[in-house]
């Protein structure tokens, strides 16, 4: 069995009480590796090696063009080791090997467009009122940056996270999921190999009780970047607060597609499929709400439920496979307490609807794909994110409606809009309170585009050159052009 160690300035060692956790494969339910289960003390180990990187280390002294040149090494050697790190990741939390294989080549790109970004941050000179002043400001790095990253794509997280940060001239710590750090101490092990300085790259296993908590309440921690639950979410800002953290949090959602009576259903039908049903609907933008025109409602139903049929699930290795398991087995019955909770509150089940079983299911972590009907926009099933295979499908009588139904949530992730009328796309990208929408398409991520929530979805921006500001703090300097004494020392000038 897999024996991990966590990474701390450059040193592979095991949690300071020695306790380990162990790392199920939600496949098979095989024990395959196991992890340090670290402590408060192991953080501010990091965080120390972290904050030592950027005031006295190698790393403080790099130029910005030497930032970037050990970035693309690192994307360099992602893209070489790329099959391997897609069988860690799928053995580690159970997604499809064929998505995590796409995953991965965005993972190196998003490296190497950082890399690119790295010298590339500016100032600015300002002119002034002032006659004899010359004022210009710069960009600095905002400190030492705590990643705590999210079990559904674990590897990705980490990577949005501190690629923009280290561009940025920032020292990271990421304290990853304890059912899915395996991908991220790779990532450790090339940020190793690439050559980066001690202390720029920590990776700190454990219990979010134990290592993130203390990541989020250390005193040198500048910046906490979260990606999690809306409740997880919360309390990390509270705790934040208390010492003026920045925060960036990439929360839940509860997010709609909405299909218009113009829509080409075929294509509607497609991505509504791949928006709920694709990765088990374990994705922060499932669109788990289906919002769908009256007089098209029954027409896409009907497709809806023959393209579910059809799905399949098994081993995520398996190209043939196009549903894995459900990653962790609180999350797996989390999922099928919110199908009696709907069942309770009045919905009505036509596919799927409870756990799945058969001889190609592995340990049974499957939960059947599913589709309600006759749910209310204020139930349970319609308001709280699930992160899991269930679609709810509401119908509305017009596009007043549709708006009204979309935004009446506490989340604003994102959106999917489906219609032939570019006039309506453009209404409806106004009139959604989301951070993404997303036109006769769905899960269309790139690491070029802002990806970020409203609302109880979260604060900030991932993606794009607005992540890189992220991990940036504006500096002001004015300087004096005048060679003689002032008239008046007690009169600002």
């Amino acid at each position: 069995m897999q024996q991990d160690q966590m990474y701390i300035d450059g040193q592979w060692i095991d949690a300071a009480g020695r306790q380990r956790l162990d790392c199920t494969d939600p496949y098979s339910g095989a024990v395959w590796a196991s992890i340090p289960a670290g402590t408060a003390a192991d953080a501010d180990r990091a965080v120390d090696a972290a904050r030592r990187a950027m005031t006295t280390g190698r790393w403080a002294a790099l130029s910005a063009s030497g930032r970037g040149r050990l970035l693309r090494a690192v994307a360099d050697l992602i893209t070489e080791n790329a099959d391997r790190l897609a069988g860690i990741e799928v053995r580690d939390n159970g997604k499809l090997l064929a998505e995590v294989q796409g995953q991965i080549t965005s993972v190196a790109e998003c490296w190497h467009y950082y890399a690119g970004l790295a010298d590339k941050i500016q100032g600015a000179t300002i002119p002034t009122e002032k006659a004899h002043a010359f004022a210009f400001t710069t960009r600095e790095p905002i400190g030492v940056v705590a990643a705590l990253t999210a079990w559904n794509s674990p590897l990705w997280f980490a990577t949005v996270k501190a690629a923009p940060a280290m561009a940025a001239g920032c020292a990271v710590v990421v304290k990853p999921s304890e059912f899915a750090s395996a991908t991220t101490l790779e990532l450790a092990r090339l940020v190793e190999q690439a050559g980066l300085p001690e202390g720029v790259f920590n990776v700190v296993t454990g219990l979010g009780g134990d290592v993130g908590s203390a990541l989020v309440d250390h005193p040198d921690v500048a910046k906490i970047a979260f990606t999690g639950s809306d409740a997880t979410g919360i309390r990390i800002y509270q705790s934040a607060a208390k010492s003026l953290k920045r925060v960036a949090l990439e929360l839940g959602g509860k997010s709609p597609t909405i299909v218009f009576e113009d829509a080409d259903l075929d294509l509607a039908a497609a991505g509504v499929m791949s928006g709920i049903f694709g990765a088990a609907g374990q994705m922060c933008a499932a669109g788990s709400r289906l919002l769908v025109h009256a007089a098209v409602k029954d027409k896409l139903l009907s497709k809806l439920i023959e393209l579910a049929s059809d799905i399949r699930l098994g081993d995520p290795r398996d190209p043939h496979t196009n549903v894995g398991p459900i990653s962790t087995p609180p999350q797996y019955q989390k999922v099928l307490d919110y199908l009696d909770i709907a069942r309770a509150d009045g919905a009505r089940c036509v596919l799927g609807g409870k756990p799945a079983d058969g001889p190609d299911l592995g340990a049974g972590q499957f939960v059947e794909p599913t589709i309600l009907v006759d749910v209310r926009n204020d139930m349970r099933i319609a308001q709280e994110e699930v992160f899991g295979p269930i679609l709810s499908v509401i119908e509305f009588e017009d596009e007043s409606e549709a708006v009204k139904l979309a935004n009446e949530i506490p989340y604003g992730l994102v959106a999917g809009v489906w219609t032939t009328s570019i006039p309506r796309a453009l209404r409806l990208s106004k009139a959604l309170h989301v951070g993404t929408v997303w036109v006769n398409t769905y899960r269309s991520y790139s690491y070029m585009v802002p990806f970020g929530g409203t609302k109880r979805s979260g604060l900030g921006r991932e993606h794009g050159i607005e992540a890189i500001d992220e991990y940036l703090e504006t500096r002001s300097v004015v300087i004096s052009t005048d060679d003689g004494p002032p008239v008046n020392p007690f009169i600002m000038r």
